[in-house]
């Protein structure tokens, strides 16, 4: 456990006297203990320790205590046991999506509904935190990461390339960096997880087009390989092998040359989740002003929008016996204050889903190219794992296989749906 604060009591007889004779006639100011129960990571814990530390300034009659906890199954097993049991802290921080939904919302945790701070926070993020009963019950904590794709301002700019708002543009784009013979698009198979992001981040695109999917794919309605609109990032994935625009050696290329390339200018747009950002500063800070973010494009330029891998959410159990004072310090972690103050402590990594909030100037672009699609009118939405507990496990060697040549889109489709049906008949849903 890591205290953040300490308060020391007056001792003694006499300092007790001199403080009732001070205190004559006065009610005495009674200190409020809540709990707060964090990831154990060290950057989770220094927005925790900033969060406590500027909210404690502002309500010295509470105190506030962080817990860490591990990460993991191991972490999930405890805040289910904690919850069971009666047992959880005031506070904590746990995933948003699935595994939101796998420890029993409606029965576990407070109704956020109907709080005043739940207007400025985005739609896109509520519907992560909503319970069965349609109730949301938590608050945003951290920022936002899309998925989408890297690309180097420095060679846009030498070819006079636009950032492109739909597919056959992306395409058009990567045509002419491959005529001025560079590497179109970078891939890394030789870390698989990293195949599958033209499929992954292209969700936005197929919720834009049937808002319905995710909850027709979690009934066993929906397939990837019969919904033409899901089948689509399969497709994106072999045209672009088809059209030569890898790297030669993608099959063995790692997430770290990937970062290399399009941070050096070795390659154009490299398909990542924006984390990589952080990982290109710290390496290549020379190059960070050279590499932009855009949203993966679907086919029509009005339905342009991004898909985000959600941040955690801040709960609070039904249990506490300090339930005013707890959904005082989330009413604060929710608000322009408590933004600012997460950014004090680990920088500006991307968006906060809470209205006003904002970030420094000097963020790098591919930070600063998110916001267009968080601000007002703009477009965002979760992808498909926060929608829905089912990922079927083997669909990174799947990616592999279609982004290889090996296998075509429909083929890859259709082995990523039997996958699910496996992955879901093991959780137990119903209609598979």
């Amino acid at each position: 456990m890591t205290k953040t604060t300490r308060r020391t009591m007056l001792t003694g007889f006499s300092a007790g006297l001199l403080a009732m004779t001070a205190l004559s006639g006065t009610a005495f100011a009674q200190s409020i203990n809540l709990t707060y129960l964090v990831p154990s990571g060290a950057d989770g814990v220094a927005i925790a320790e900033e969060l406590v530390k500027t909210f404690e300034a502002a309500n010295p009659d509470i105190n506030i205590d962080i817990e860490t906890r591990p990460g993991g199954s191991e972490g999930d097993n405890l805040i289910k046991t904690r919850l069971a049991t009666g047992t959880m802290a005031d506070i904590f921080r746990y995933n948003s999506g699935s595994l939101f939904q796998a420890i029993n919302p409606a029965q576990f945790l407070v109704d956020m509904t109907n709080e005043p701070w739940q207007a400025d926070v985005q739609a896109s993020f509520k519907q992560v935190v909503t319970a069965p009963d349609g109730t949301v019950r938590g608050a945003p904590m951290g920022a936002a990461m899309g998925g989408g794709i890297y690309y180097n301002k420095a060679i846009y700019e030498e070819l006079g390339l636009a950032v492109p708002t739909t597919w056959a543009e992306f395409m058009a784009n990567n045509e002419k960096i491959k005529a001025a013979g560079k590497v179109a698009v970078i891939q890394t198979y030789g870390d698989t997880w990293t195949s599958q992001l033209f499929v992954l981040a292209d969700y936005y695109n197929v919720s834009a087009k049937d808002g319905s999917f995710a909850g027709r794919y979690t009934a066993g309605e929906a397939k990837f390989g019969t919904d033409a609109a899901a089948l689509r990032g399969f497709e994106k994935l072999q045209e672009t092998f088809e059209a030569g625009f890898f790297n030669e050696d993608f099959g063995a290329a790692k997430y770290d040359d990937g970062i290399r390339m399009v941070a050096t200018g070795e390659g154009a747009h490299y398909p990542m989740l924006t984390f990589a950002t952080t990982a290109i500063a710290s390496t290549y800070p020379e190059n960070i002003n050279d590499v932009g973010f855009f949203a993966q494009p679907g086919d029509e330029a009005e339905l342009n929008g991004l898909t985000v891998w959600m941040p955690d959410g801040l709960y609070v159990p039904q249990t506490t016996p300090n339930l005013e004072a707890a959904m005082k310090f989330v009413a604060f972690a929710a608000s322009v204050e408590g933004c600012e103050a997460q950014t004090r402590a680990g920088g500006a990594s991307g968006p906060y889903l809470i209205n006003g909030c904002s970030l420094p100037e000097d963020v790098p672009p591919a930070v600063s190219d998110m916001l267009p699609y968080f601000a007002e009118g703009g477009q965002n939405g979760p992808a498909l794992e926060f929608l829905s507990p089912i990922k079927g496990p083997a669909l990174e060697q799947i990616t592999v296989e279609v982004g290889s040549g090996i296998r075509t889109a429909a083929d890859g489709a259709a082995l990523y749906d039997e996958d699910v049906r496996k992955q879901a008949q093991q959780l137990g849903l119903p209609g598979w």
